[in-house]
């Protein structure tokens, strides 16, 4: 079965709820947001909120006053880029203006967290530099660093950012939701239906991760594996955590390739006997006769799903003092509070910071050309057509 077809399985609606809600390096949490924060942490000191001409052909933009360069920028596409892959000049352009639009959002949440003085505790940062680094030999980590062309100590400034930024969102949205017994109830009487089961169903939940870049993705750290071998040193790493007590939807919040139910926790719902049936045997194994709790891989192409199984649930009528139905729709509920409360607040943030995107404004004045580039390199004559 080749990669595309096997990722099929994460989209198939055999997978999905009916009312669903719409990248590892050998680094773990290190590699995510590596490029944008090691970028971010050599930017230029708080200027005018205008660059003065003579710097403009190289701030790229300028958030607040503070510049994001085109050093930055590209500094960040190289360590995010997959050098194997060569890719057209409108990609890299195309790729490098959603890279900018990361380090602009970073930017902006970076100084909210120090203006509400979230800090990040050096033995925090000890504890999850470790957990990154467990599984990579020091041989493999210097490795990685000269091929990225980054220190230790750029590692290090680079997790803490994220922790920083991870947390300093948790308090401004995650901790603010609540779901009341009234609403789980509500929910219940609203879609009682839903929980009388016609038929043997398995409860189950995702981690997809797949060989290459995504176009899409929607887990919290911006991680993605771009090889095979990623891939399955992310399964890996993945798997030591799930066996150190990591829990599955936390893992998968923020580190699954899928769009879809990474928001999720990874939730795929109950899937009756028959859907399973049509699944293709790999993720069949995975499943059926799987005890409740185990945790398995499914692998194919260089893709991996790993599975979980949370209940195998008989058929007929259950009510909210079934055991599981309760936690699932309380579960449900704020999570889909959190991705519209998170989205929003996200834009709102967006939205009220005094942000000037040079790079857009310049490429849409040149028709999509970057300005000062060098010209590419003529590629092989087209072949010509027999006759």
């Amino acid at each position: 079965m080749s990669v595309s077809a096997y990722y099929c399985f994460h989209n198939m609606s055999t997978f999905k709820r009916s009312s669903s809600h719409t990248r590892c390096h050998q680094f773990g949490v290190l590699s995510a947001l590596v490029a944008a924060s090691l970028a971010a942490a050599c930017r230029a000191t708080p200027g005018p909120a205008t660059p003065p001409a003579t710097a403009s052909d190289n701030a790229w933009a300028v958030v607040d006053g503070r510049q994001i360069t085109r050093d930055d920028v590209e500094k960040a596409y190289r360590r995010m880029g997959d050098a194997a892959q060569p890719v057209s000049d409108e990609e890299s352009l195309t790729a490098k203006l959603s890279v900018l639009n990361d380090l602009i959002l970073e930017d902006i949440l970076i100084a909210k967290a120090r203006e509400a003085k979230v800090e990040v505790a050096d033995k925090e940062l000890d504890n999850a530099y470790a957990e990154a680094r467990k599984n990579i030999t020091d041989e493999a980590y210097q490795q990685e660093l000269t091929t990225r062309g980054a220190t230790a100590a750029d590692m290090r400034d680079a997790l803490r950012r994220q922790l920083l930024t991870q947390k300093f969102v948790e308090q401004q949205v995650g901790a603010k939701i609540a779901v009341t017994a009234q609403e789980v109830s509500d929910f219940f009487l609203a879609n009682r239906s839903q929980f009388n089961l016609a038929e043997e169903a398995y409860h189950i939940a995702q981690i997809a991760v797949t060989p290459a870049r995504e176009a899409q993705l929607a887990n919290r750290t911006g991680d993605d594996a771009a090889t095979p071998q990623a891939a399955a040193t992310k399964v890996a790493m993945l798997m030591e955590r799930l066996k150190a007590g990591a829990n599955f939807a936390e893992l998968a919040r923020d580190y699954s390739e899928d769009p879809e139910s990474a928001p999720r926790g990874g939730d795929l719902g109950l899937i009756p006997m028959s859907r399973l049936k049509q699944a293709p045997q790999q993720l069949r194994d995975v499943v059926l006769k799987k005890a409740p709790g185990t945790v398995s891989v499914a692998s194919a192409g260089g893709a991996h799903t790993l599975v979980l199984v949370v209940a195998h649930e008989p058929a007929g009528q259950r009510d909210l003092s079934t055991p599981g139905v309760n936690d699932r729709i309380t579960e449900a509920l704020k999570s889909r509070k959190e991705q519209l409360l998170r989205a929003a607040y996200l834009t709102a943030v967006r939205e009220d910071a005094h942000v000037v995107n040079y790079l857009a404004r310049r490429l849409v004045e040149a028709q999509g050309k970057l300005p000062g580039a060098p010209a590419p390199a003529p590629g092989p004559a087209p072949a010509q057509k027999a006759k």
